[in-house]
């Protein structure tokens, strides 16, 4: 006899009042088993095509109120993956330079290069002893970029960085924002020689220790610095990317711990000095090595790197979507579009 009709016949035998007292019993197990273990039914969005039919999409995390609402991880991926992060890199940098000048390393992002590169004094370019941090930060410091077409080119030159600082500047200093990989590997080389500690050591102690981020992969260009631009990136679980998000809800802190100050995060979600983009959500911009836009009449600030890896925080909500997707160059600005103008707007009207 199968299975069911077994149950059918035995609760036939039971009286009315131990029936109403299993009903309770079971309404109660089911609210408890809601409420502990199966939390993340709160936002769906798996039957999408653009989740579901996705080869390319690796993981994806959702956090409102300091609570996960959203965690799953597809196409093989587990929770124990560390994910290319591309350049969500330089919004990590970022917060690390906000740590190093409330520690007084830095005097601030508007410090000039040429006194961390004192050989700019002799370059026959004076513009450039102009030059500042918070331009590099903004991508509009004049100085050069990789190839795209031939990155491999930048990437095995003996010293990058150095390249960087004395190849002809393009542009007038703060005058144009053009997207630069090739300049944003110096924030790392900036936070190595101003604190005396590499940045991977650096951010261990005073961003991802206190928020016990303890596994992370960085890559270190040829120069022997790591890798500030996202070329190969640091490698984080996308559980700790959410955790990144959330500082800039926090003003700072995790943890009742101020890990980031809060005035870095006021000019980080609210910068005074910005440049509009051509890319991401639609009329973006670009400041302190993180996007903003506003979508739908909420304010957005955004991390965001090639294929599609994303930190969006969403103020208003108090709300964080992580998201690590394949990073192969022939699907990567697909993939992209697809969260943007596909899965995000199905989760931002879930969270409403």
């Amino acid at each position: 006899m199968p299975q069911t009709s077994t149950t059918g016949i035995s609760l036939m035998l039971l009286n009315r009042a131990q029936i109403n007292r299993m009903k309770k019993t079971t309404v109660f197990f089911s609210f408890c088993l809601f409420t502990s273990i199966n939390m993340y039914a709160q936002i769906h969005i798996d039957t999408s095509g653009f989740v579901k039919n996705n080869p390319n999409i690796y993981a994806v995390i959702i956090s409102k109120n300091d609570s996960v609402v959203y965690n799953n991880y597809f196409n093989g991926h587990t929770e124990q993956d560390l994910f290319n992060d591309q350049s969500l890199t330089k919004s990590i940098c970022s917060l690390l330079m906000g740590i190093a000048v409330d520690k007084g390393y830095i005097k601030s992002v508007d410090e000039k290069l040429v006194d961390i590169f004192p050989a700019l004094r002799n370059d026959s370019d004076k513009r450039k002893q102009d030059i500042t941090i918070r331009q590099v930060m903004n991508q509009a410091s004049g100085l050069c970029h990789e190839d795209l077409n031939n990155l491999g080119e930048f990437l095995h030159l003996p010293n990058p960085a150095d390249y960087v600082l004395t190849s002809p500047l393009l542009t007038e200093p703060g005058a144009v924002f053009h997207y630069s990989n090739a300049a944003s590997h110096l924030l790392s080389v900036i936070l190595t020689k101003a604190t005396g500690m590499d940045t991977r050591s650096f951010a261990g102690k005073f961003l991802f220790g206190p928020m016990g981020i303890t596994q992370f992969d960085w890559a270190k260009m040829n120069d022997g610095y790591y890798d500030g631009s996202g070329l190969l990136s640091i490698c984080l679980h996308t559980r700790d990317l959410v955790k990144v998000g959330s500082l800039l809800l926090h003003n700072g802190v995790y943890n009742h711990k101020q890990i980031v100050p809060a005035k870095w995060i006021a000019e980080t979600v609210r910068p005074n000095v910005y440049y509009k983009t051509e890319w991401g959500f639609d009329q973006s911009t670009y400041s302190l090595c993180w996007y903003h836009s506003n979508y739908k009449g909420t304010d957005i600030t955004y991390a965001m790197g090639w294929g599609g890896q994303f930190i969006v925080v969403i103020p208003s909500m108090q709300a964080v979507i992580a998201v690590n997707q394949n990073t192969a160059d022939a699907t990567a600005v697909q993939q992209s579009v697809n969260f943007i103008y596909h899965i995000f707007p199905m989760i931002f009207n879930q969270l409403k």
